[in-house]
């Protein structure tokens, strides 16, 4: 048995709440810094608190993956665990801007990693069983067509997400300045409350418009067959010894993409904590120490909107990639993508005035779409289809450990060796995926030969 085409509008209702997820993740990766320096962290130490993200992906994903695999229930499958992270990561996104509020019981600086916290957990929550959906109810021949409208959803929340407390503040007159009773901007705490509304209403979407297939329809279907052979070997393997044996015996491909990795995802964490601080002492001319001004607000808007910038042009991209990769094969895409990404994050330094800045995105923006999609393209080619699920899961690793080293280093970076000028760590961002760009050319591709 095959399992029924979909639509288009029944794909694109299925993937809906991605738009919200990503634009929650775009609210916190634009303003997330702004924030903690308001609340009294010193750049020196964002990229400290930043290692929560990481952290919680490295944990929680496989965890949540493992028991959406094996859950059915009157709710469903996936729908239980996608819904429960949107509600969670909705209270992160209200209380983050607002932790003046718990001023009473802990600094308002501690609250706010509280809650980034629970943003990062929440979302890996609604993240991983959403992805599973996709795989659950779409055939092989309609996977393109649902990664197309995913990537496209995901762009779109990213953009709105991005560019809203911009928008707040100059279309709709929303203060974007410190109050008597707030440090926070009112357009930002909108911006938070508004996001998470979406974040909830595009789930109920889905939840609502999509049907899961039960395990008795699944087991149908030809192709559940073979992904449920494929899971009984990994579920009988799943022992932490033999994750250290998978781990050792990974593919030639996958152990030299592994430092691509590294290189692309230690230049996109620096670029996501350091903006805002660098934006506002390079481009703006404010102190160090400035984290309450106009200026410093107007500094922050304006991440955001050059963060929209690359995601819009990532989500573009995205769809010319497979055209580009038959000119000019895979590995010779990725490496230009990030040739061009590494420019931009270094022609920042250059820039004349923060206008100039969308150049900047718009090259970061191939890079960003590359990375989302050429290394799993090159890797899927030498893994046995068996061993899928144990290759991707450690794959992981190479995303999540690059951001916990410049999380831990990259702050002091800045203190001690670039003298509190953190527009260095984007020019060091730059270089990592420069050199990202030079080992991609070395990975053995099994299908590439150009």
């Amino acid at each position: 048995m095959e399992k029924r085409k979909l639509g288009f509008w029944e794909i694109w209702n299925m993937s809906f709440g991605f738009l919200g997820i990503q634009m929650g993740f775009a609210l916190q990766n634009a303003n997330a810094s702004r924030i903690l320096q308001i609340f009294g962290a010193d750049v020196h130490e964002l990229s400290w608190f930043w290692i929560i993200a990481p952290l919680m992906g490295l944990i929680v994903q496989p965890i949540i993956g493992h028991y959406s695999d094996n859950t059915w229930g009157r709710f469903g499958r996936r729908k239980p665990y996608f819904l429960a992270g949107a509600l969670l990561a909705s209270i992160g996104l209200i209380l983050m801007p607002q932790a003046e509020i718990f001023i009473a019981f802990m600094p308002a600086l501690w609250v706010g990693a509280g809650m980034l916290m629970i943003m990062d957990a929440s979302f890996n929550v609604a993240m991983e069983p959403f992805r599973a959906l996709v795989g659950d109810n779409l055939r092989a021949d309609q996977h393109t067509l649902g990664f197309s409208v995913q990537t496209a959803l995901i762009g779109i929340g990213a953009v709105v997400g991005s560019w809203l407390p911009y928008v707040l503040n100059k279309w709709f007159g929303i203060s974007n300045l410190a109050t008597e009773t707030s440090a926070i901007p009112q357009n930002l705490i909108y911006s938070f409350i508004i996001g998470a509304l979406i974040l909830v209403g595009s789930i109920l979407i889905t939840i609502f418009t999509t049907k899961e297939y039960s395990p008795e329809e699944l087991s149908k279907f030809n192709d559940e067959k073979q992904h449920k052979e494929a899971v009984g070997e990994k579920e009988k393997e799943a022992k932490l010894s033999d994750i250290f044996t998978d781990f050792a015996k990974m593919p030639e491909t996958m152990r030299q993409l592994s430092w691509v990795q590294f290189f692309s995802w230690f230049g996109l964490f620096g670029m996501w904590v350091f903006s805002t601080p660098a934006i506002a002492q390079h481009i703006y001319g404010l102190s160090i120490n400035d984290t309450k001004s106009a200026e410093f607000q107007s500094a922050g808007d304006w991440v955001g909107i050059i963060f929209g910038v690359y995601n819009l042009v990532s989500a573009i991209v995205a769809f010319a990639l497979p055209y580009i990769a038959k000119q000019i094969g895979r590995r010779k895409t990725h490496a230009l993508s990030l040739v061009l990404g590494g420019i931009g994050l270094i022609s920042m330094y250059f820039m004349p005035n923060k206008e100039a800045l969308i150049f900047s995105m718009i090259l970061v923006g191939f890079a960003w779409a590359s990375i989302l999609a050429m290394p799993y393209a090159i890797l899927a080619g030498s893994i046995h289809p068996k061993k899928m699920g144990v290759y991707m899961g450690i794959f992981n690793f190479f995303i999540v450990i690059p951001q916990i080293v410049n999380a831990l280093i990259g702050g002091p970076l800045v203190k001690y060796v670039y003298g509190d000028h953190a527009i260095y760590a984007i020019v060091m961002s730059g270089i990592s995926f420069l050199i990202a760009a030079f080992l991609v050319i070395k990975v053995k591709d099994n299908v590439d030969t150009k």
